[in-house]
């Protein structure tokens, strides 16, 4: 796709986002996503076949940067302080994308399609999470008789349900707002990920300086510059 066609694309969806928001998905017709986008409706079908697509498309543009985040560079923590890290990102990026939340968690229980997009993601995060929870395990940091996909699974839920909860049922509610509403969550949410593993805060072999310029959550990285734990936003949703 050439970059004029890319720029066409990303406009629709950027339009799409703004309408689907206003006028809520299932009232939204494709002609109102092309007079936002200023284009033709023969140009939108050049880039998807119905509203399902661009909705696709638009959890994927939300999704895509929270997945895999770019920490090149960047000093690599000890375990207890990079699932703090990744519970900001997940619930900055929660709080962002609130409306598309919302919006995907309404459409996902009548569209099967939409459906599968949020549960391809949310098995995404969780597969990411059991990878770092058993290195955690093959290291006798936690206990290796549990299953490490179980226990992603517990956990990433209860974070993504509670960010659901406070930024998109409760979103009236003022107390998460703040920058130090949102400290308190992001320490809770830690507290209870690192509890529920038997963590402690001790520094680790993995608290360096990561100077290859190789992304720490690759798993293509040379194992003696790869963290060996929970480096993605421990969400699922």
């Amino acid at each position: 796709m050439g970059a004029k066609a890319e720029r066409t694309r990303a406009n629709l969806v950027q339009a799409a986002r703004a309408v689907f928001a206003e006028q809520g998905y299932f009232d939204t017709k494709l002609s109102d996503i092309t007079d936002r986008a200023g284009c033709s409706t023969g140009t939108l079908y050049t880039y998807f076949r119905n509203r399902e697509d661009i909705l696709a498309a638009i959890i994927e543009s939300a999704y895509t940067p929270v997945l895999s985040p770019d920490h090149s560079g960047e000093v690599v923590l000890d375990r207890v302080s990079r699932i703090r890290r990744a519970n900001r990102e997940y619930i900055e990026s929660y709080r962002e994308n609130a409306d598309l939340m919302g919006l995907m968690d309404q459409v996902a229980h009548v569209d099967a399609g939409i459906r599968e997009v949020r549960l391809r993601r949310a098995r995404a995060f969780v597969e990411r999470n059991a990878q770092g929870i058993a290195k955690l395990q093959e290291t006798g940091a936690v206990d290796p008789h549990l299953d490490p996909l179980l226990v992603s699974q517990a956990l990433s839920s209860m974070v993504s349900r509670m960010c659901f909860h406070i930024f998109v049922d409760d979103r009236e509610n003022p107390r998460f707002r703040t920058s130090q509403g949102i400290d308190e969550l992001v320490d809770t949410l830690t507290t209870l990920w690192v509890n529920a593993l038997g963590l402690s805060a001790e520094p680790d072999a993995d608290a360096r300086i990561c100077t290859t310029g190789t992304r720490p959550t690759d798993s293509s990285a040379p194992a003696d510059t790869r963290p060996t734990d929970i480096t993605v936003p421990t969400g699922v949703s």
